[in-house]
């Protein structure tokens, strides 16, 4: 006791003894265990079989449990009971999560588990529970564990060493490519998007045929990401980068339409919406932005949805632009949304951040040693058999000595130890031999196991082969890759559009020859030029459109895919159009209105198309110009280099003075006649040369005097070909043509020569256009009546006199607008209108 006291340590047991610990230190060491704990064992896939441990712990449960894509579906309360007791001893909910997850087909590319029962919506209603549902694997999820059992891969002990579980599958799907993976770990996150199976076994194929391919040539073969809700990747450049660096932003945005009903309501269809997307939320959202007016202009929105597909319709007001409002729901809600992709997964157990390449590199590694740990196996098995069958010959070939010997031996194992001496057998070959049965030696099984062995030295050769030659491992990697695009390979769902922020989108679209055509009510569309030359030869009407009743095709412009349209309005501003930017139609289609696609306010009428060739040319675009005149006789050009820098609302093109608008604009090259014509009956021809160029924001300078208050200029013609001849109409249905030159070339600004007799029975001046023979008019009266007239049945004419009546007018009718088409040989006796309508037969007119 006295000791005891003496020594204080001696009162404490040795094995209880407490070791001082700095907390600064434990609290590190026991942080960085958990956080690499959740970084390998839980939160990142493995960049081989693309499965975190508790995916693949599911299929493997559900492979051990025999619920294969042949059998029956088995409850999912039986599978993840199992998956809990054997590998993965979490909460029950996170293994169902899991499995549930692997059976959505919006949450998946290629889902893994098929599920009978309710396993959620993409409105985020929550699956049944698992006493409810049931699943068993899909047969691609089958092709992820194919020869799982032939020493392919590497087992570990599950968590009480009771079981062996699989550490990675032997996939023969490129899974973290093709389904992609999230997961948020310690100090790290992935995200991976989804990928086409076709795409990618093309891409994995060019990688294996060329080890030195570069991230871009891959890219043409795996072109974006494809994500299960297909959708629209708006924009390349973030996939770009992605692919390139395992990092990017990749812009998904709805697939939307804007349709037009029969009473001319607009609605915004989507049929589409962007991966991981609740609809139902959006839904509450936008009806939300709504009602605080900070998104104008939807009448109501209706989810239309059914087992058809996805239908969100937004009813557009009659007074807003539907392709304003789209853009706006684009901008403040879900219809648009980004994936931020993060190419981290696990290679050799460490996080890495990956590009494509090192994905599809790592991925064929991982094939190359299953296929040789599948060929060893194979070969030792075979060999194994072997071994056995040439014992089973040489029992055959001596039969009657090994059955004297088996019948004087006392024991089997005499027999057995008889049989090694006397022949030299190895003791498998012994047992088989005493383990065969009489019917084994009859004629035909002899020769069965004389086959057997013969093929069996074959399979032998070739799997010796296959070891010895890495060619034809690879060759094996892709005729399995390939065969596995063939059963399973499908379209691509999302589409990809390249945004306005990738300028060069020309690169993605081929510069053919097209046809735009423009309707009088402002529908525009394009067809290839090839399709309508076909089309064309179709007899009477051929170029017409389905447009509405009083509607008719304006405006025909030969252009190529690359070439830009420019829009200018009443107010003087211009908008721009890229001609592969149109909308595609048939020749008959109506096409669509311009104010859907071009942000042109609704209440501004487009006065003037114009084609540009280029807005890139330098000298294109400093040696033409655009001339504009007003109604008031103000005259402006501007280089067309003021509008080669596209916005999408549009500039000021010219500034207009109050009270004042556009009338016309048209390109010219610098050297053209300029003709402008005033409702008192005068006109103005001078060269262009007088006007001086000026900026986009000046008003411009005088054209043409006018006469009067009441006076105003009804057009202006650009004139540089002698052949053309200057066609006028008056508002009661008078018009003359008249030679050019009859006008003199006076200066800008001046009151001009008498164009037309205007007395009151002609009633003032309407229009004045440039004519050939070629042209045919469309005279639009108030009433809404439209007559065409070929221009080559008007005689040319004096300057000064009153012309020939075009069309008889009832008393209170007048001509409200002249439009110039191009002639229809088949339409000129088809205006079908009664007697007072048609055109006078004495085309001499009545002359001052």
């Amino acid at each position: 006791m006295a000791d005891e006291t003496e020594n204080d340590d001696n009162l404490v047991p040795a094995n209880d003894r407490i070791i001082p610990i700095s907390i600064e230190e434990e609290m590190k060491s026991a942080y960085i265990d958990y956080s690499m704990s959740v970084i390998v064992s839980r939160a990142l896939p493995d960049v081989r079989d693309g499965l975190k441990p508790v995916h693949r712990r599911v299929l493997y449960g559900m492979l051990d449990l025999g619920v294969t894509s042949g059998k029956p579906y088995k409850k999912s309360a039986r599978i993840v009971g199992d998956v809990l007791g054997k590998y993965h001893p979490h909460g029950d909910s996170s293994v169902y999560d899991t499995m549930v997850r692997m059976a959505q087909e919006w949450s998946l590319r290629y889902p893994l588990v098929d599920g009978q029962g309710n396993f959620g919506s993409v409105d985020g209603d929550s699956p049944a529970a698992m006493r409810y549902t049931e699943a068993r694997l899909k047969r691609i999820a089958e092709e992820m564990l194919a020869d799982i059992n032939k020493d392919t891969i590497d087992y570990q002990l599950n968590f009480d060493d009771s079981l062996q579980e699989p550490t990675v599958l032997p996939t023969k799907i490129p899974n973290l490519l093709v389904n992609g993976a999230s997961g948020i770990a310690v100090g790290m996150a992935t995200n991976m998007a989804p990928h086409n199976l076709s795409e990618v076994i093309d891409g994995t194929v060019a990688y294996i045929e060329n080890r030195e391919i570069t991230v871009a040539e891959l890219m043409q073969h795996i072109k974006a990401p494809d994500f299960p809700t297909g959708g629209v990747i708006y924009g390349y450049s973030g996939v770009q980068d992605a692919f390139e660096t395992g990092r990017g932003r990749v812009v998904m945005r709805a697939k939307a339409e804007i349709e037009v009903a029969k009473n001319d309501k607009e609605t915004i269809v989507v049929t589409e919406i962007p991966y991981q997307v609740n609809k139902a939320d959006m839904i509450k959202r936008t009806a939300d932005l709504v009602n605080e007016k900070k998104i104008e202009g939807i009448a109501a929105i209706r989810d239309e949805s059914d087992r058809e597909g996805m239908r969100i319709v937004y009813d557009i007001k009659r007074d807003a632009n539907a392709s304003i409002v789209l853009n706006n729901l684009f901008k403040h809600t879900a219809l648009q949304t980004s994936f931020s992709v993060n190419n981290i997964a696990l290679v050799h157990g460490r996080p890495m951040l990956l590009n494509l390449k090192d994905m599809i590199h790592h991925f064929v590694e991982h094939r190359h040693e299953v296929i040789v740990r599948r060929t060893k196996f194979e070969l030792a098995e075979a060999e194994k058999r072997a071994h056995i069958l040439e014992g089973l010959l040489i029992a055959l070939d001596h039969l009657d000595e090994v059955i004297q010997l088996i019948r004087s031996s006392d024991t089997p194992e005499d027999a057995r130890i008889g049989l090694m001496e006397k022949f030299g057998l190895s003791d498998l070959q012994a047992r088989a031999i005493l383990d065969m049965t009489l019917r084994r030696l009859t004629g035909l099984e002899r020769d069965k196991i004389k086959e057997e062995y013969a093929e069996l030295m074959k399979t032998i050769d070739y799997l010796k082969s296959i070891l010895a030659d890495e060619g034809l491992r690879m060759q094996i990697i892709k005729d399995e890759l390939l065969e596995v695009k063939e059963k399973y390979g499908d379209e691509r769902r999302s589409q990809i559009v390249h945004s306005a922020e990738d300028m060069r989108m020309e690169d993605f679209i081929d510069d053919e020859e097209i046809v735009i055509t423009i309707s009088h009510e402002g529908y525009v569309k394009r067809t290839p030029l090839t399709e309508y030359r076909i089309q064309a030869r179709g007899g009477k009407g051929s170029l017409g459109s389905t447009t509405k009743e009083e509607d008719f095709t304006e405006h025909i412009i030969t252009a190529s895919a690359h070439n830009y349209m420019l829009f200018f309005t009443e107010a003087g501003r211009c908008f721009w159009l890229r001609a592969f930017e149109i909308p595609e139609g048939t020749r008959t289609s109506r096409g669509r209105a311009i104010q859907n696609i071009v942000n042109i306010p609704k209440e501004e009428k487009i006065k003037a198309y114009i084609k540009v060739k280029n807005l890139k040319d330098q000298e294109y675009l400093e040696n033409n110009f655009i001339i504009m005149c007003t109604k008031q006789g103000t005259i402006k050009k501007t280089s067309l280099e003021a509008y080669s820098r596209p916005r999408a609302n549009g500039i000021n093109a010219i500034n207009i003075n109050e009270g004042d608008q556009l009338l016309e604009a048209c390109l010219t090259d610098g050297n053209s006649e300029i003709v402008m014509a005033l409702r008192s009956g005068r006109a103005i021809r001078f060269n262009e040369s007088t006007v001086r160029p000026m900026g986009r924001t000046a008003t411009g300078v005088r054209g043409v005097t006018l006469a009067g208050a009441q006076d105003e200029v009804v057009g202006m013609i650009s004139v540089n070909s002698k052949e053309v001849t200057v066609l006028v109409v008056s508002e009661n249905g008078y018009g003359k043509r008249t030679d050019l030159d009859d006008y003199r070339v006076t200066n800008r600004g001046g009151k001009g020569v008498k164009t037309l007799n205007v007395t009151e029975k002609t009633g003032q001046l309407v229009a004045i256009k440039d004519v050939t023979d070629n042209d045919d008019l469309m005279i639009i009266n108030r009433s809404g009546i439209v007559i065409r007239i070929a221009v080559s049945k008007l005689r040319v004419m004096g300057r000064a006199t009153q012309g020939v009546r075009l069309i008889n007018l009832k008393e209170t009718d007048q001509i409200a607008s002249i439009t110039k088409v191009e002639h229809e040989e088949e339409e000129e006796d088809s205006t079908n209108l009664d007697e007072g309508n048609l055109p006078n037969d004495a085309h001499d007119g009545e002359e001052a």
